[in-house]
């Protein structure tokens, strides 16, 4: 597991994009952590390190519950499960399809699916509100197409 440190959005930004620059499709990546932790910020750098051209246009898919983006290696979905509740809700966004589909693949509230991939690179954001600073634990599970961590800037 590899364990870095924000203080600020810039430094959460550059974390997700040097992990960006190293995945490879498929991936899964999993994202955990409170309302309001980094998630979606964290997906802008991932996008951005993946190629997105504008990562700043990545919005938290929470209204709309999967975006996709042209990357320089395919297709990457972004799904949001915060609103999603039952296994039915699951099925109406088509999350089996998007899972198997060979692509990177980025869930938010990822606790909410009811059965966790193998294969996945999972990202848990906590934030100290003392002082605002955000740790990330990354850890590969299974086969993971991540082949190295970042090591932490900080």
């Amino acid at each position: 597991m590899e364990v870095n440190y924000s203080n600020s959005e810039e430094e959460t930004l550059q974390i997700g994009q040097a992990i960006g620059k190293r995945l490879q499709p498929p991936q899964i990546v999993l994202l955990y952590g409170e309302l309001g932790s980094g998630k979606t910020v964290f997906t802008r750098g991932l996008t951005s390190g993946l190629g997105v051209d504008d990562p700043t246009a990545v919005r938290s898919p929470s209204f709309t519950l999967v975006n996709e983006y042209p990357t320089r290696s395919g297709p990457l979905y972004h799904i949001d499960l915060y609103r999603l509740g039952s296994q039915r809700d699951l099925d109406s966004i088509g999350l089996e399809e998007i899972l198997s589909s060979g692509s990177v693949v980025i869930v938010e509230w990822a606790e909410k699916l009811l059965s966790q991939p193998e294969d996945a690179l999972t990202v848990t954001i906590s934030v100290d509100l003392d002082t605002g600073t955000r740790c990330l634990q990354i850890e590969k599970r299974g086969q993971s197409t991540l082949s190295t961590l970042p090591h932490s800037p900080n």
